[in-house]
């Protein structure tokens, strides 16, 4: 089962954008958006949205079959978007979802106008050793950038690793204990997009609680996690051909 939100918006000649979430996201990540593309300011483009809970994720509901993974789901969303009338559509992804929206442009080519990632490491440009002739011709900028890499690996990978190899180990942990839940999201969102001041702004609040509890009553913090880590294996057995260029315009905002 995909659960998905779709939203028609009632201009003239809107054009079908597909919003891919990241995890520990669901939907309720992307529900802001729905208002500006659908009933954008006068002259602008208007958009049809279609915002799909990941398989195994959130409202879709626990998986227990294996491979589940990128490819698989992009195929199903590029079936989904057919099913639903459109011969054309954008995608947008951030976190996983910039590692499925690539993907959309390298399954369903001859429908996909336009990709736009707000993540540019695994998704659009696969990370790896950088040598020194490379390293001394980047810019300031770009050398904190490969610091950042650094830090997180270091640092704020750590649930990536345990997830990617213990999936189940952690997940029945996280699916008995919701103060588990709570602090393994939160943990995230805190680290990755907001300062202390923002928690305190009641709608993020009452978004991210949300966003866990759907987590929380779905019972998909194991299944989240094997759907979509551990699927992450096998891209990077073969980077050049999972990561190869699907020949779709591409755009990358780099926060």
């Amino acid at each position: 089962a995909i659960h998905f939100v779709h939203v028609r918006s009632m201009h003239e000649n809107p054009v079908a954008i597909l919003l891919l979430h990241g995890w520990p996201g669901t939907v309720v990540e992307l529900l802001d958006l729905i208002e500006p593309l659908t009933n954008p300011e006068s002259g602008k483009q208007a958009f049809d949205v279609v915002i799909p809970s990941h398989p195994g994720t959130g409202l879709s509901g626990p998986v227990s079959c294996p491979g589940w993974g990128v490819p698989r789901t992009a195929r199903a969303y590029a079936r989904l978007m057919s099913e639903l009338g459109y011969d054309s559509y954008f995608v947008q992804g951030g976190d996983h979802g910039a590692v499925l929206a690539p993907h959309m442009g390298r399954v369903d080519p001859a429908h996909v106008r336009g990709i736009h990632v707000n993540a540019a490491t695994v998704g659009f440009m696969p990370m790896g050793d950088v040598d020194g002739d490379t390293h001394a011709t980047l810019t300031n900028l770009e050398k904190r950038r490969m610091e950042s890499i650094a830090d997180f690996l270091r640092d704020g990978n750590g649930y990536n690793v345990i997830q990617t190899t213990r999936p189940q180990t952690i997940g029945y942990g996280l699916e008995d204990s919701p103060v588990a839940q709570l602090t393994w999201i939160i943990d995230k969102v805190h680290a990755w997009t907001h300062s202390d001041s923002t928690f305190a702004d009641e709608h993020y609040r009452n978004r991210h609680l949300a966003n866990v509890l759907i987590y929380w009553l779905t019972r998909t913090a194991t299944s989240a996690a094997d759907v979509i880590y551990s699927g992450y294996g096998e891209l990077f057995a073969d980077p050049q051909s999972s990561f190869s260029n699907s020949g779709v315009p591409t755009g990358v905002v780099v926060f």
